[in-house]
């Protein structure tokens, strides 16, 4: 089973520890979850342009909305902010132009959370569009726009949102987020793959600023690396996001406490969820989360639930932070007897319940759940024999099996699961016995492809055609980047396959590729 022990207890065990990664604040970093070093609070009289990662917004509800900045001069090397404490002035107002300001105040930046903010910004109008803007000494930020959720008793008539995952730098320009940013939507979902912590790659359109990271700065500047793209600045300054992590955000394919691969020098557990604090923390400080999603050490509550009157529920789910290992060796494989362990779980069993019980007492028309990995089966040998992804739901058999079953026995209402990784779009029905294709549909599948991971891509790949015909409930599949287009209303859920012509060049395009729709009442894909 998943060994839940804390940050402290590893700390206070003999650990081989790397100076690489203790070398750049990691003790520091570590305290600050429960204690701050008082500084003087100081006007800063910034070298350059201070808000270089732009605005963000994230977690409506119906009353308050969470909004972000980080000051950051020299945002590539550390953020070149002095180690002082910054106030930082904060409006929100009911018009572009902020004539009318609705809510204001000051927040103090320090240097333990690299002068990033987090604003909960409380006392507002349900289902309302806000302006907000951040000012600290003589310099204003860009202007960003963010909405509240419905009431929870409204009758909303309409959700608008993008679904997006995979965002790596050096494989392509971030164009798919200025189309989004003149879509009109309502929110951003993002399942992860924000970042890739990977080193420079040479032939690349564009390149990442260093090696693979591992400490604290590391992280820090590769995620202001991503963050300074105008493109994603738009997208985020446009709407609230919602977002969760899968991998990169800390290592390729790590399982709770497991890195990787045997032979990399962070392999020993306990320095391995040293190099996840450190990304954790950087996550935290990059992202428009709710304070409660501070991280303690290595760990960090992420999932969570979000409503939208009675129209949808998203169940926000973390699929990296509590699985066991991955089973039969981590690649696609034959299956082996890990498979079918019961103690085996790709949520750990406290979100596993946390889930069951928020769906078992949902009263959304939709209920979403935004997570990260295939939950359905896909069968990737064609005709005889079969292998499967043991990163994905396909590997965690006893897992699916009971979501499966939950959803079959329980039946809430309309079902939708959300899911990113993978870099290609899909829409699959998901199925009460993935062997019994005659078996029930207890809910839809629909799977983002990347913004940019993998390149350019192709409308289609000969390697899943071929195995297409062994799995009946995969209704598409396309090799394109882009990003999905959500429309959701008390009757109907589409889906909108949104490509783009290509993400080597800045001159992309996009166009939509397929539209599929799920009917309320009725599991399962149809095209439209």
């Amino acid at each position: 089973m998943v060994n839940y022990r804390n940050f402290e207890q590893l700390l206070s065990s003999p650990i081989k520890r790397r100076n690489l990664i203790v070398g750049a604040g990691a003790v520091t970093g570590f305290l600050i979850a429960n204690q701050f070093h008082q500084r003087a609070i100081a006007q800063v009289k910034f070298p350059s342009y201070p808000f270089t990662l732009g605005i963000a917004s994230g977690e409506p509800d119906p009353n308050s909305v969470v909004i972000w900045t980080r000051l950051a001069p020299d945002p590539l090397n550390g953020g070149g902010m002095p180690s002082v404490n910054v106030p930082i002035e904060w409006l929100v107002a009911t018009d572009p132009k902020m004539k009318n300001i609705v809510a204001k105040g000051t927040e103090i930046t320090i240097p333990e959370f690299a002068h990033s903010v987090r604003v909960e910004v409380n006392r507002l109008k349900p289902d309302t569009w806000y302006w907000y803007q951040f000012i600290s000494g003589t310099e204003a930020s860009p202007i960003g726009r963010t909405r509240t959720a419905p009431r929870p008793e409204s009758n909303a008539s309409r959700l608008a949102f993008a679904l997006a995952s995979c965002q790596h730098y050096e494989q392509g320009y971030f164009t798919a987020y200025k189309y989004m940013a003149e879509e009109e939507l309502d929110l951003v979902v993002h399942v992860g793959d924000y970042i890739y912590e990977g080193g420079i790659t040479p032939g690349r359109v564009r390149q990442h600023n260093g090696s693979e990271i591992f400490t604290l700065e590391d992280y820090r500047n590769r995620h202001a690396l991503y963050k300074t793209d105008p493109n994603l600045q738009a997208a985020h300054a446009a709407f609230p996001w919602i977002v969760t992590w899968d991998d990169h955000e800390v290592e390729n394919n790590y399982a709770n406490d497991i890195s990787e691969v045997d032979n990399e020098p962070d392999q020993d557990r306990a320095v391995f969820l040293q190099r996840r604090a450190l990304a954790y923390q950087a996550y935290y400080e990059h992202m428009p989360l709710r304070p409660f999603s501070r991280p303690r050490g290595a760990d960090m509550q992420l999932y969570r639930r979000l409503n939208f009157g009675k129209l949808a529920t998203f169940h926000v789910l973390d699929t990296r932070q509590y699985r066991t290992d991955q089973p039969c060796g981590d690649g696609t494989k034959e299956r082996c007897p890990e498979n079918f362990d019961s103690s085996a779980t790709i949520t750990g069993k406290r979100q596993e319940d946390w889930l069951y019980r928020g769906l078992d007492r949902s009263q959304a028309q939709w209920n979403i759940l935004a997570q990260q990995v295939i939950v359905a089966q896909r069968d990737f040998t064609p005709g005889e024999g079969a292998t499967f992804s043991m990163d994905k739901w396909d590997g965690y058999l006893a897992s699916r099996d009971r979501l499966l079953h939950f959803l079959e026995q329980r039946k809430p209402s309309n079902p939708v699961v959300l899911t990113g990784d993978v870099h290609n779009n899909w829409a699959m029905d998901l199925k009460a016995d993935f062997d019994r294709p005659e078996s029930a549909i207890v809910g839809s599948e629909f799977v983002c492809t990347s913004i940019t991971s993998g390149g350019d891509g192709a409308d289609s790949s000969p390697g899943v055609e071929a195995y297409l015909p062994d799995n009946p409930h995969i209704k598409f599949f396309n090799n394109q980047r882009g990003y999905v287009r959500c429309i959701v209303t008390p009757s109907n859920w589409q889906s909108d396959y949104q490509v783009m012509s290509n993400v080597t060049t800045q001159s992309g395009t996009i166009s939509t590729r397929a539209s599929f729709v799920v009917e309320n009442g009725r599991p399962g894909v149809q095209q439209a």
